[in-house]
């Protein structure tokens, strides 16, 4: 089967691999569509990510959609032709914090495109049955690859605690942040603000519900929030852009006693930010892992149209494109916002 493996920084390219076989419990999925994630752009450029380093070629990609084309030994409740998202994070279900219903910080856990576990920039994968999600009669592949970065959305969403009424920052528009805004409006938030470098995201922040969306490439971002509160502050902060600044803007903006969630995974792993304004002010920060126990959620309000994800995938490259793809996704031109691998 066709396969696109990076080899080292900005060295990705179309080779062969053989075609998985879904072994006890699992399915053979034929991948039709992936997302392009931040961390797939980090692999791509450094060949690490969070200090794990790609030592052999591997695929990336773990945003992914597809449609059941084999079924296991012992695999019920499934059939061959469904059409299903794909959950990219496989953990052991053994262990204490499985147990404990935390499978996202699992010591075993596994997860598409980090290495040594590939991922679905493939035509074909084979992966547990317990981890694929059928999609509502209706639903798009684009929909299904984009109901990962919406399930870490939505996990954030309740790690911040958002209650009726709230003031939320977002700093930072792509994807996450996007669907950030979105679902912080559904938990109640009575007041969204937006920052972004990127004009285009500005407009589509809005239409995603934030009340404001700030240019942060020409305006003081932290000035114009705390003139706007009136020096108190934001109830919440999601930081959703991994930029060196933001981590201590969010701590500047928030309110004596608010939270501040952490997103966004900055291109060297280390941020840093002055101790005395969270210690002084007594807030709580929260550092987001991926998300659990979230695709059921976020189908059931995309079936609902409560969150409407089709505008997020502004653009489509075909599998041997995908340099092209992340070469646009790194620039940010032409309006993108997510771009999406058809396979």
């Amino acid at each position: 089967m066709r396969a696109m493996l990076v080899h080292g920084p900005r060295d990705v390219r179309l080779g062969e691999m053989p075609r998985p076989e879904p072994g006890p419990g699992e399915v053979l999925v034929r991948v039709k569509a992936v997302g392009i994630c931040g961390s797939d752009v980090h692999n791509y450029l450094y060949g690490e990510i969070g200090g794990v380093t790609i030592q052999q070629p591997l695929v990336l990609g773990h945003e992914s959609a597809g449609v059941i084309e084999a079924l296991g030994p012992g695999v019920t409740g499934l059939q061959v032709g469904t059409r299903v998202a794909v959950d990219p994070s496989i953990s052991c279900g053994r262990c204490e914090f499985c147990l404990e219903g935390d499978p996202h910080v699992c010591l075993q856990n596994r997860f598409f495109g980090v290495y040594p576990t590939h991922g679905a920039f493939r035509e074909y994968l084979a992966h547990r049955a317990d981890l694929v999600f059928p999609l509502p009669e209706g639903m798009s592949f684009d929909e299904g690859a984009l109901l990962e970065p919406m399930g870490i959305a939505s996990y954030v969403t309740g790690l911040a605690g958002i209650r009726l009424g709230d003031r939320v920052a977002v700093l930072g528009a792509g994807p996450i942040g996007l669907l950030s805004i979105r679902l912080a409006r559904l938990a109640g938030a009575g007041e969204v603000i937006a920052s972004d470098l990127v004009v285009e995201r500005l407009g589509a922040a809005r239409r995603m519900g934030a009340d404001m969306a700030w240019n942060a490439a020409s305006e003081d971002v932290v000035a114009r929030i705390m003139d706007h509160t009136r020096r108190r502050g934001v109830d919440v902060v999601i930081e959703a852009a991994g930029a060196p600044e933001t981590v201590e803007q969010a701590m500047e903006i928030a309110k004596p006693g608010g939270t501040v969630v952490i997103v966004g995974i900055p291109a060297e792993d280390r941020m840093t930010f002055r101790p005395s304004v969270p210690r002084r002010k007594g807030l709580t920060v929260k550092f987001d892992r991926r998300m659990k126990h979230t695709y059921p959620r976020c189908i059931g309000l995309v079936e609902a149209g409560r969150v409407d994800l089709r505008p997020l995938a502004t653009h489509h490259f075909p599998l041997e494109r995908l340099q092209d793809a992340f070469d646009l996704v790194i620039a940010r031109k032409d309006g993108v916002l997510k771009a999406i691998i058809e396979v």
